[in-house]
């Protein structure tokens, strides 16, 4: 990868049994640890930075801002935490992973940011605690890997790898809001759900006073800027809040919906815009986008992987996560019966079943997988599995929350399957990940979920600019989703009405048009029926496991056909 930190729990002899320090642009040493980074941004305004001092050493790497207006991060972040401990982590502000090996307290640990923004993988299978920002990096100082067949199982079926596992055994990841030492990793208290009443905190001036202050903070990013454009409703407050946007991008058709919708939205406030047409790079699994997935999730998120050579842009912008954490993603909606379609009204489920709605929101297909596991030898019921992994999943995340709906929310963000999007991103660019401001996530844990809404969410961003909605999302015509959901469903069975189009080039056609099947699974003529998504996953996984020489035969005999056909 462009970018990578590495460090091991030991010292600097201890951190060159596995990597060279030629390999990275600074090492840090530590009387407990030493880790290094390579970054070309290193040092740049409101991204990673290092420091070494008489107060020991820290990294910080990714984005981030301080309270006060010290350029570095990472000096900031150690001279605060020998003040006040721990506690100075809940003032760093960005999407991060901290490094601090702090003289005075003995303390050295690495920290992620509190929704796990950013993975910090991690073994003790060498006989030292080694961490890393790359999966496969961190994976080949084991010996003797093994692959989690748990983990493959959620992958294919679900696809993401849930909690702190990934597709090998001797390899984890830090679990959302904690922090790695030498010798435990711990649990911090910065995401939790304290919701206050509308009275205390209102939902609308809140949002929108917070939402003002992130941007500001990120005024300062360097160099020419862009932002990944859609005609919805999150990306568009970027391209209405940062005054130097001068090039936004979609990947579409010239023609598509979804293209003339962000096109709009890019003339109304002074970006060229370039569309990226929906060829083979759009879905094409080669190695330069499956590494980002890091074998946990789907590489089919970084929709515009392919075409990275042609952004022309230094810091980068997007809207991910806008919808889970400021309009409800992850909360299980009220439905009612339209025609035989099930279609949210925008009230809250009063008894949601945790299971049920995970699944949904996941996007887990029942027939699909059935179908996978029917063509595949790991000899279980992928409805009991899936059932009993989000199950469990769920309830590891229920103590951070005060009700079932926060609990969704939460579970869905520590196990966010787009997150390959931004890790792609952030590997190219300066990428700005706006819904992990702190402001905005303390936001997200006061606000109740009945309140956390689109409607909320529109009604703050027009405080800010009361004509954001000039062009509305070509599928969203109406301020009500039930109204929305209504006109949808009418256009599909009414024949001389043209349908909404769907935001994405539709993966089906592009997998038959360019011959995936025997480019991509050749030697697995068995899996050919399977919908491309799992055929996809199936190539993600293959893929990631190919840079290990033990772990692809570990595989093969899973992916057997269960019923082999004699000759």
């Amino acid at each position: 990868m462009n970018r990578e930190l590495f460090g091991v729990m030991g010292g600097i002899d201890t951190f060159e049994r596995f990597r060279s320090s030629d390999e990275f642009d600074e090492v840090l040493a530590g009387p407990a640890l030493t880790v290094g980074i390579r970054d070309s941004d290193l040092g740049a305004s409101g991204w990673s930075a290092t420091y070494t001092g008489e107060e020991g050493c820290c990294l910080v790497w990714g984005e981030a801002y301080v309270p006060d207006d010290d350029p570095n991060a990472a000096r900031w972040l150690l001279k605060r935490y020998e003040t006040i401990g721990i506690e100075a982590l809940r003032e760093l502000n960005g999407s991060y992973l901290a490094v601090i090996d702090a003289k005075v307290s003995g303390d050295a640990f690495v920290a992620t940011d509190p929704v796990r923004s950013r993975e910090c993988f991690y073994t003790d299978e060498p006989g030292v605690r080694v961490f890393g920002t790359d999966a496969a990096a961190v994976g080949h100082t084991i010996a003797e890997p093994t692959l989690d067949r748990n983990g493959v199982l959620e992958f294919l079926h679900l696809g993401v790898i849930l909690g702190e596992k990934t597709a090998v055994t001797e390899l984890s990841r830090l679990p959302l809001d904690s922090r790695l030492t030498p010798v435990s990793v711990d649990s911090l208290g910065r995401f939790v759900y304290e919701p206050l009443s509308p009275r205390e905190f209102d939902p609308v001036d809140q949002l929108a006073d917070r939402l003002d202050r992130a941007f500001r903070r990120r005024s300062s990013l360097p160099g020419r800027t862009g932002v990944l454009l859609s005609a919805g409703y999150d990306s568009r407050i970027v391209l209405s809040q940062v005054d130097d946007v001068d090039r936004s991008y979609t990947v579409g058709s010239l023609d598509a919906q979804e293209v003339r919708g962000a096109r709009a939205l890019a003339a109304q406030y002074g970006a060229s815009h370039t569309a990226f047409p929906p060829d083979e790079r759009y879905l094409r699994p080669d190695e330069s986008k499956i590494r980002y997935s890091q074998g946990i999730k789907e590489s089919l998120h970084i929709h515009h992987a392919g075409y990275t050579d042609e952004i022309e842009v230094d810091t980068m912008f997007h809207g991910l996560l806008c919808d889970t954490f400021f309009r409800g993603h992850f909360t299980a909606s009220e439905t009612v019966d339209v025609l035989g379609k099930r279609v949210p009204t925008g009230r809250l489920e009063s008894d949601p079943d945790p299971v049920e709605s995970l699944l949904e929101k996941f996007g887990y297909s029942h027939e699909a997988s059935l179908e996978l596991a029917a063509q595949t030898s790991f000899d279980v019921d992928p409805d009991t599995f899936v059932r009993e992994a989000v199950a469990d999943e769920f309830a590891a995340r229920r103590d951070r929350a005060d009700t079932v709906q926060n609990a969704l929310t939460c579970c869905g963000i520590a196990n966010q399957p787009s997150m390959p999007f931004h890790n792609h991103l952030s590997d190219h660019f300066v990428t700005s990940f706006l819904a992990t401001d702190r402001e905005l996530v303390d936001w997200h844990l006061r606000t109740p979920p009945e309140h956390r809404t689109t409607e909320t969410f529109l009604r703050a961003c027009e405080q800010i600019d009361d004509d954001i909605l000039r062009h509305r999302p070509p599928d969203r015509p109406y301020d009500a989703r039930l109204f929305n959901e209504v006109e949808g469903f009418v256009r599909r069975k009414t024949p001389f009405l043209a349908s909404f189009e769907p935001p994405w080039p539709d993966r089906q056609t592009l997998f038959e048009r360019h011959d995936f099947d025997r480019r991509l699974l050749g030697d697995l003529e068995h899996v050919h029926g399977l919908p491309a998504r799992h055929k996809l996953r199936l190539t993600d996984l293959r893929g990631w496991l190919d840079c290990w020489s033990e772990l692809p035969a570990q595989l093969l005999p899973w992916l057997r056909p269960s019923d082999p056909v004699v000759a």
